[in-house]
């Protein structure tokens, strides 16, 4: 019987309103896309410098060697862009929980609730219907 090699991903959602991103997180070049778009070739101006914000916040050695694809749905690009910020900062804080060490974790972690709570925690707010 063949053995395959263990792929490390992760899966992570995150929600803000309307808006719905899934990421699938694992561990290869270090490229992250956002509905199949590289983030610097991301059209939206501000949608791109808030979530590499988010990324030159915590450092880009952090992100090295973990490819994330990101789809987003929902109305919205003010919520869309504070999905997208708050899956990042998720699934690279359940990357490090699963894969890396609980001490590298605890510090991305601290870092993030220091910067913004709301980056980690839902905002259960929705809008009217």
């Amino acid at each position: 019987m063949v053995e395959k090699a263990s792929i490390e991903s992760i899966q992570c959602f995150g929600r803000k309103k309307t808006v719905v991103a899934v990421t699938y997180c694992n561990k290869r070049s270090g490229l992250i896309k956002i509905n199949g778009v590289p983030i610097e070739l991301v059209e939206l101006e501000i949608l791109h410098f808030k979530a590499v914000e988010l990324i030159l916040f915590l450092g880009r050695q952090h992100f090295a060697g973990i490819n994330m694809r990101i789809q987003v749905k929902g109305k919205g690009h003010t919520s869309q862009i504070y999905t997208i910020c708050q899956i990042i900062a998720k699934a690279l804080v359940a990357f490090y929980q699963k894969y890396v060490d609980e001490q590298s974790k605890k510090e991305i972690k601290d870092i993030l609730v220091k910067y913004d709570r709301t980056l980690l925690v839902a905002d259960p707010r929705r809008c009217e219907p």
